[in-house]
């Protein structure tokens, strides 16, 4: 069979269901890539265990943070990177990866050579800025005002620090300029597939129920990546809303399996769409 690069997302292996997701997870050959974009969970040993496992299966892993990894949680005691903060917890974390063979944001993008490359596979981390405002609002402030009226503030305000940076979106500055410079560098004869915990534009944040949260979803400062860049699909998770989407042209993949009250009730069980095939493009068509 033809090696294929698919992609997940948003394991979340706390949940016993969703551990035993990921054990079923096989390549369908012994050749496939598996992209892995963000929040396999909370704990650095599920983090690290999860990533262990998976490589063990696959012959390549790519593995780009998501906000849970970040956290710096009292449940933690007693764990590797426990009272880790910031910065110094990401660096743990891509330590950890290295010494299992994980692609991480701070290696060089392998480059996929099977079906439907060649093409540059680059894991990114990025954060957020709060520049997708909820509607009405045109300010940070304003946007965390409506959020703490209507209840609705992600868990990254009170476990997700930005040491030793000022603020989370200070943070995020400084990884997009950074991560655009090395994309800039990339050769442009070779396609991307860019990958983040979160998409690069706004637009699939429109479907929210809760359009407030998109303020921890991104930031406006990669909105034109997938046209400046020779990008072949954006992968990303975030949302648990799993589904194809086309912005520009461009494909963007949402891979995420999400919480089990979120994917059990659904007709369409994770098992028949998760891992997400990449490349080549599956002939099955959009995830809808």
């Amino acid at each position: 069979m033809a090696p294929t690069l698919t992609a997940v997302s948003d394991l979340h292996v706390g949940y016993a269901a969703n551990r035993a997701f990921v054990e079923r997870l096989r390549p369908a050959s012994g050749a496939d890539w598996l992209i892995v974009a963000g929040d396999i969970g909370e704990r650095a040993s599920d983090i690290v265990e999860t990533l262990t496992l998976l490589r063990s299966r696959y012959a390549k892993v790519i593995w780009a943070p998501g906000n849970h990894e970040l956290w710096t949680s009292p449940r933690d005691s007693g764990e590797p990177a426990a009272e880790l903060r910031g910065q110094e917890r990401y660096a743990s974390l891509v330590a950890s990866c290295r010494d299992i063979d994980v692609v991480t944001p701070e290696d060089e993008y392998p480059v996929w050579t099977g079906p439907g490359g060649p093409a540059i596979v680059a894991p990114l981390f990025l954060l957020y800025d709060y520049t997708f405002h909820p509607p009405g609002c045109t300010t940070k402030e304003e946007g965390l005002a409506y959020a703490h009226q209507t209840g609705v503030v992600c868990t990254d305000e009170f476990l997700l620090h930005p040491d030793p940076y000022p603020s989370r979106e200070a943070w995020c500055q400084a990884r997009v300029a950074e991560t655009e410079q090395r994309l800039a560098a990339c050769d442009p004869a070779t396609p991307l597939v860019l990958v983040n915990h979160y998409a690069l534009v706004r637009a699939p944040m429109n479907v929210l129920r809760f359009p407030e949260f998109a303020q921890w979803c991104g930031t406006v400062l990669t909105a034109d990546w997938h046209t400046r860049f020779r990008t072949l699909a954006m992968v990303y998770g975030h949302l648990h809303i799993p589904r194809t989407t086309y912005y520009d042209g461009v494909r963007f993949e949402e891979v995420s399996l999400g919480y089990p009250r979120e994917w059990q009730p659904r007709t369409r069980q994770p098992d028949a769409h998760l891992p997400r095939q990449i490349l080549p493009v599956p002939a099955s068509g959009p995830l809808e």
